[in-house]
């Protein structure tokens, strides 16, 4: 589950994280208000208005602006909330911001300049360790820093049985070229942030930038956290913070009915039980010449309700050229998914448009063809994945 920028910051100070303070704001009246708040509790006299979407290069299109007085805190939040703000990171036609966050300015003068580092915590599938990834590039993308000046990414991998120790936080700190207070403070800030990162069960802590300020305070100038779904059931708190605007309707509908629902790009529609199928079958489609349209998977319990849905979703699409059924009968007999199909296609009857070929195999698998070859209903049953393959193309051809 992705959350906003504030709601990562509130994450991280309820851990002892430093960050930039910040209010929320619905409507322009609403940020001036804040801003006035935000004054009189930090003394901030300029004010950073961030667009609040989930999508980072939000500074690339317009969505973070630096404000001087409260005039400008009132005419950028009313041009930047209602906006459609375009990013690498949103579709094509944008993401619409609902809020802003206006937050302190922490980029005052000082001793030395200020500088900026990028920082995450995550799991490296790899070793199955998590890992601290930090670089002195900070506010860049770290794709960037990655390809042009790979030895300015460093890593450092937490070993379960012992957690982060100390040693490690010096070293990150020694890493980014600090001393005295900045190093103290780093020390500080890297603990803190993974003592965030593992009782929040997030999968993702990315923060781009950390700020060494002026007076050498290190603070989180922006947050993208990301919680492990699975782990919610231990954070009742968290499962509020859920933004329904910022996902997918038919995401979400999909979820709602406890499908497995995936939107993507393509023009195939594909309904299979069992993640490792679903992944087949995408790669069947592809090689087929066709691109799959989504993710689905209806689990072990596919009848005629759960596939009727499963069809009315990836309906949703007006993407979808064609639909996949690919079943494997284990704990499902295929007889009783096939029945499901042939009811779901007479309960919707003109509402399916498009070709629709079902593979079934396992438990009845002979009985379910038959089933779906005499019911009349223009569905193209096969046995083989390379049938199925060759009909995706015929039909899209």
């Amino acid at each position: 589950m992705n959350l906003h920028e504030y709601q990562g910051k509130d994450i991280l100070a309820s851990f002892g994280v430093k960050i930039q303070r910040g209010l929320v704001a619905e409507n322009h009246k609403k940020a001036v208000e804040v801003a006035k708040q935000l004054n009189a509790e930090t003394g901030t006299s300029w004010w950073v208005v961030k667009a609040q979407i989930h999508a980072g290069g939000r500074g690339k299109g317009g969505g973070v602006k630096l404000a001087k007085n409260l005039d400008e805190v009132e005419s950028i939040s009313k041009d930047i909330i209602g906006m459609m703000l375009k990013t690498p990171q949103t579709p094509p036609e944008g993401k619409k911001v609902n809020q802003v966050l206006i937050a302190e300015d922490v980029y005052y003068p000082g001793d030395s300049e200020p500088e900026e580092y990028y920082m995450s915590v995550l799991l490296n599938r790899a070793s199955g360790r998590n890992m601290i990834m930090y670089s002195t590039e900070g506010g860049m993308d770290i794709e960037t820093v990655a390809e042009e000046t790979p030895h300015l990414i460093f890593t450092e991998e937490v070993d379960p049985a012992t957690g982060l120790l100390p040693f490690q936080a010096r070293k990150i700190a020694f890493n980014l070229g600090l001393s005295g207070k900045a190093f103290k403070e780093m020390t500080q800030f890297v603990n803190a942030l993974y003592k965030a990162y593992v009782n929040s069960d997030s999968s993702l802590f990315e923060i781009n930038p950390v700020l060494k300020t002026s007076d050498d305070k290190i603070l989180a100038v922006d947050a993208k956290v990301t919680l492990d779904d699975n782990a919610l059931f231990r954070h009742k708190d968290y499962q509020d913070l859920r933004d329904l605007r910022e996902e997918s309707p038919i995401e979400v509908e999909a979820n709602a009915v406890g499908l497995n629902y995936v939107k993507l790009d393509g023009n195939v529609g594909c309904m299979v039980n069992g993640a490792g199928l679903a992944m087949g079958t995408m790669d069947l489609i592809k090689q087929s010449g066709g691109e799959p349209a989504n993710f689905l998977d209806v689990g072990g319990t596919a009848d005629a309700e759960r596939v009727e849905t499963g069809f009315r979703i990836i309906l949703k699409d007006p993407n979808v050229k064609a639909i996949l059924v690919n079943i494997f009968g284990g704990i499902v007999r295929c007889d009783r998914v096939a029945q499901g199909i042939v009811d779901a296609y007479q309960n919707m009857g003109d509402e399916i448009q498009v070709p629709i070929i079902v593979r079934l195999q396992g438990t009845n698998a002979v009985e379910a063809k038959q089933l779906i070859d005499d019911s009349g209903l223009d569905v193209i049953s096969v046995v083989e994945f390379k049938e199925a393959a060759d009909k995706v193309q015929e039909v899209l051809s």
